[in-house]
């Protein structure tokens, strides 16, 4: 049971790269804790997993796996939303106020960087809202105009974030021009925050990343890919919506073979780890 009179309610927070066993020791953890009399409930922080609809390709955590513990932020949202990281802090927000609120302890476990700063460092985020005459305009330019763009404007958010998500390359030079200059963040932290990094060699992150690409794929990433197509979503949109829609996307439009797919999600994944890294090398 969690004392609720504490000036600050804990969190633990575990966190790494795509592929390390985040999930798996987020459920061990929880189990344990659970045997010890700490009822543990998880909290997802991922910005793909939000979305309805990409169940394995966003790598989502199975109900099998999930065992009896209880997982929040999963399948919040329809994937047409543009869902942000102010979205995200709100919601995960009131989830974790309602996961105390029962006396229980939040399990933050993700490997968006950004998304976890925002909850266990109370990242305020500045408000700026939409300009539909800048976007019309960003969108025309190409990723690689955006990128140079958002680098004059913001070298240090264009070193950390997607340079192939365009909707993200967009809204930081959407803020980034609002506010004139480059946006400090504040930070105004509300937990007790229990940091626990998870990593493993490159062999083995490399080794573990082709194996869960594969059996996802087996799993039926593909069929799941075009079920989201064919519901709506537009082959932009699925190029917003993280490495394996993109890919999956371009493999189902004929535009690569399916093991041209597997060798470049492969190789991005890997990019995207060492983006991950650095990012929390520097928190």
């Amino acid at each position: 049971m969690i004392k609720k009179q504490a000036k600050k309610l804990p969190v633990i927070s575990i966190t790494g790269p795509t592929s390390s066993g985040k999930t798996g020791a987020s459920i061990a953890l929880a189990k344990y804790l659970n045997k010890k009399g700490v009822v543990c409930e998880i909290v997802s922080a991922d910005s793909r997993q939000v979305y309805r609809g990409l169940d394995l390709l966003s790598g989502k955590v199975t109900k099998k796996e999930m065992g009896k513990i209880p997982h929040h932020m999963l399948s919040v949202v329809n994937p047409k939303k543009v869902y942000s990281v102010s979205d995200f802090k709100k919601d995960a927000e009131q989830a974790i106020g309602a996961i105390h609120a029962r006396g229980n302890l939040p399990v933050l476990v993700g490997g968006t960087g950004f998304y976890i700063d925002a909850i266990t460092k109370g990242v305020v985020l500045p408000e700026v809202p939409p300009n539909n005459t800048l976007r019309k305009k960003l969108e025309k330019y190409s990723t690689l105009k955006l990128c140079e763009t958002l680098k004059k404007l913001d070298k240090k958010r264009y070193e950390k974030i997607d340079t192939k998500n365009r909707v993200r390359l967009i809204r930081a030079i959407e803020i980034a021009t609002a506010l004139g200059k480059v946006p400090k963040l504040e930070t105004k932290a509300k937990y007790e925050v229990f940091d626990v990094y998870i990593d493993l060699p490159d062999e083995i992150l490399k080794a573990n990343i082709r194996t869960r690409l594969l059996e996802r794929l087996k799993a039926g990433m593909i069929r799941e890919a075009k079920k989201l197509h064919d519901s709506g979503i537009s082959w932009k949109r699925m190029d917003e919506l993280g490495l394996e829609c993109r890919y999956v996307a371009l493999h189902l439009q004929g535009k690569i073979s399916k093991n041209e797919m597997i060798i470049e999600l492969e190789k991005s994944t890997w990019q995207y780890v060492k983006r991950q890294r650095t990012w929390f090398k520097k928190k």
